[in-house]
């Protein structure tokens, strides 16, 4: 068996049907087996897929245990050489994982393969891959600049500037939303580490990989779209979210005493977008469903630095401190 696609589907029933649907058209030349892990979805999800994709091998979760643990449980089943974690809002274009599986082949040490996303609309989506979190970075944000100058190298680090994904590189962290990985090392790194139930995984898998000397590279020929965030639709919960999983992130890569600094830069960002968005409703009112979110994100600081804040502090300290 050449791959094993894994999909964690949870309440998003017709775009995951259309993302099996783009799978079976559009991968020819490998073997592949689909399996879809449900996690417990209430919009009928797992009976539709039952139905419409008898070839996938569809496992009911009786509880949500997350995007991390649907994963690592369903890879325990897997046969493939290597593993293709597929979101299950994402439409696989141009053959793409017979494409993502040769260039893994023709590079050794290209642990982890992703590819270049668009939305529906045709635009790209500068979400397949990303730079890791850095003391530099976290204060572009903190400050502003990464939101003034959003395609800025400099100001914007973790964005990777203005670069169209059309070249292979090499990147910190690959999206979970299409991350390709040799079974091999997948089991080596023990998958995801749960402690991240949405959002942050995929990056912490990609830096542990690094660490153990492979690299993550971007394959342009490896194309998809991706609707983007279809299982989360409050956008103020799914900003708390995302924030959390930074300082997970960065209390986990980060030294203890700069532990600190990232997750004050955190609620610096959130206040920081607050204040700027809410004085700007002022001349677009359009804003204000965006200023009411961050003042929401803000609002619930304690949510993603509260525990993380405390832990670097004691870390950083001196035994008896």
């Amino acid at each position: 068996m050449d791959v094993t696609v894994l999909v964690i589907s949870y309440n998003t029933r017709d775009l995951t049907l259309a993302c099996l649907r783009s799978v079976f058209e559009q991968t020819d030349g490998v073997t592949f087996e689909v399996i879809v892990w449900d996690n417990a979805s209430q919009d009928g999800s797992a009976d539709a897929i039952a139905a419409a994709f008898p070839k996938v091998r569809l496992i009911r979760n009786s509880d949500n245990i997350g995007f991390a643990g649907g994963n690592n449980l369903a890879a325990q089943e897997a046969q493939g050489e290597f593993l293709l974690l597929l979101n299950p809002d994402t439409e696989i274009l141009d053959g793409a994982i017979q494409q993502s599986i040769a260039f893994a082949r023709q590079r050794p040490a290209a642990g982890i393969v992703g590819g270049r996303t668009y939305f529906p609309s045709g635009n790209l989506n500068y979400n397949s891959c990303h730079g890791a979190p850095t003391m530099w970075s976290m204060l572009c944000k903190g400050v502003g600049l990464a939101s003034v100058f959003r395609r800025s190298r400099l100001f914007n680090p973790e964005d990777l500037g203005p670069w169209q994904r059309d070249s292979e590189r090499e990147v910190d962290a690959v999206s979970g939303c299409y991350l390709l990985i040799r079974r091999e090392l997948w089991e080596r790194l023990r998958g995801f580490d749960e402690s991240f139930f949405m959002y942050g995984e995929d990056t912490d898998l990609c830096l542990r990989a690094w660490d153990a000397g492979l690299k993550c590279v971007i394959c342009p020929d490896v194309k998809l779209i991706h609707h983007g965030g279809a299982s989360e639709s409050i956008r103020a919960d799914k900003m708390v979210r995302l924030f959390k999983a930074k300082a997970q992130l960065i209390a986990k890569h980060w030294a203890p005493g700069a532990v600190i600094f990232g997750v004050a830069m955190l609620k610096m960002w959130a206040w920081s977008r607050a204040l700027t968005l809410g004085v700007a409703t002022w001349i677009r009112p359009s804003l204000r469903g965006s200023s009411v979110a961050w003042s929401q994100v803000w609002q619930r600081r304690a949510e993603y630095s509260a525990d993380v804040s405390r832990d670097g502090l004691s870390a950083a300290l001196p035994s008896g401190a």
